[in-house]
């Protein structure tokens, strides 16, 4: 696609992000329900795999987020089916757009804001998109803020040890399931 003609350019959330977000779910909460019944806890099976099917839906909802950019400015939006239950994302005009503001996270990160000359409220930069370089492009391009500094929050490669850690997270669930089968 043409970053300066009339297109729409639609930047979902990065395939290697919500794999490794799903998958660290997965291997956080599925050892759950196992582990309670060895310990005769109190709480039914049944509860336990409710409460992980609720929240696997609420973290793939999460990321369904797609950013939007088009002739009349950003996006940030979800599927008709998940505003019923979600955040309704919100839509910027590139005209009001006043700059892009640094932010440090408590983690040490950077985060940027758009600030528009109302002043009302700042407007989080999306960082986990696939092709942020080019939707970063496009943003300069349409607004005229220097963007050459602005780089996403998380590199790939972090995504990557993560990915690789939950694969190993999931192997050590697999004996703790086992285990749990077998003790009881």
């Amino acid at each position: 696609m043409n970053e300066n003609n009339s297109t729409k350019n639609i930047f979902p959330i990065s395939p290697l992000i919500r794999i490794t977000l799903l998958s660290l779910y997965f291997a956080l909460t599925t050892p759950l329900p196992f582990l309670a019944k060895t310990t005769t806890l109190p709480i039914p099976q049944w509860l336990f795999w409710l409460g992980l099917v609720i929240g696997a839906f609420l973290v793939y909802t999460v990321m369904t987020e797609r950013v939007i950019l088009d002739e009349e400015g950003i996006r940030v939006t979800y599927p008709k089916w998940a505003k019923l239950i979600w955040r309704r994302g919100w839509n910027l005009p590139w005209k009001e757009i006043k700059a892009l503001k640094m932010r440090t996270t408590g983690q040490g990160g950077m985060v940027y804001y758009f600030t528009t000359d109302k002043g009302d409220r700042a407007y989080l930069l999306p960082m986990r998109v696939a092709g942020f370089a080019k939707m970063v492009r496009i943003v300069q391009s349409k607004t005229g803020i220097d963007t050459t500094d602005i780089y996403p929050l998380a590199q790939p490669w972090m995504y990557f040890f993560l990915l690789g850690f939950t694969f190993f997270l999931l192997l050590i669930d697999a004996w703790a399931i086992t285990t749990a089968i077998t003790m009881a």
